[in-house]
């Protein structure tokens, strides 16, 4: 049994969210935990307050069971278990609190796309839920993203860092789902590897030999980004994964939320794995 958070603002973008992981688990047993976030900021009048926020989490919980039984009345999945969850706190402490209440297996966020002119990597709550959540992997959909089977899975890699099989296991379980191809990406910055980075790929194709992988070099000639969104396009990669390391690339892109030129606009969904 897999147990999967799906946090919900009730946008359309956080429907399509859940709409793509029901897809995604179709043959998999899974309970799905629908949370909603329904915290109230506080006046100074506490009676008003405590009214207001029985009022909105009562508005959440209607909302979730009308959620619900929207859902299940579209897949009838004799494999699928829905269970709501309205909860009084911000939304980055009830993902964590509920993650680890119900030994949740992944969490899904939807993302919000181009605003104008720039690219917005992710909105302050997803980035907030990376930072924080350590317990398991985060499943980013990209906005009006519609569901295709992903069978090619990217998973960049500098081998600056030992993978140990924990974080390789989120990445494999993710990639047996679908018989899914993962296709390491390099990018050379040397021209050689060090010892060490052949010590982290040696390790690398050890942890994944009984699954079909395969690597590939591409040269630093332009920005990290542009060359992962080149060798998606190439490579007809439909979902991206990244071990999230303390000062590494998802780091330091979280650090600046709104990337000008080409941006890290996500063309892919997007698994976070935690260190």
């Amino acid at each position: 049994m897999t147990n999967i958070l799906l946090p919900t603002d009730f946008s359309d973008n956080s429907k399509n969210a859940i709409r793509y992981t029901l897809h995604l688990y179709a043959n998999e047993k899974c309970t799905f935990y629908i949370l909603n976030s329904a915290k109230v900021i506080a006046t100074r009048s506490a009676s008003f307050s405590s009214k207001l926020g029985t009022t909105v989490l009562e508005n959440s919980k209607r909302d979730l069971a009308a959620l619900k039984d929207a859902l299940q009345a579209e897949f009838t999945n004799k494999n699928h278990t829905f269970k709501i969850i309205a909860s009084a706190n911000d939304l980055d402490d009830a993902i964590e609190i509920f993650a680890e209440k119900y030994e949740i297996d992944l969490i899904v966020m939807g993302t919000k796309g181009a605003t104008g002119a720039k690219e917005i990597l992710f909105g302050s709550n997803t980035t907030k839920i990376f930072k924080k959540v350590t317990s398991c992997p985060i499943l980013a959909i990209p906005e009006n993203h519609t569901f295709v089977v992903p069978t090619q899975i990217g998973f960049p890699s500098d081998f600056n860092r030992y993978c140990d099989a924990k974080e390789l296991h989120f990445l494999k379980k993710m990639a047996k789902l679908h018989d899914a191809s993962i296709r390491i990406i390099h990018i050379h910055e040397t021209e050689r590897l060090s010892e060490q980075q052949e010590q982290n790929m040696t390790t690398l194709k050890q942890y994944l030999k009984e699954h079909k992988h395969s690597f590939h070099w591409i040269q630093n000639y332009t920005s990290k980004e542009k060359a992962i969104h080149e060798f998606i396009d190439e490579m007809q990669i439909e979902m991206l994964a990244m071990v999230q390391y303390s000062h590494g690339f998802i780091d330091r892109m979280l650090r600046e939320p709104v990337i000008k030129k080409i941006g890290f606009h996500l063309k892919v969904p997007f698994l976070v794995i935690p260190e």
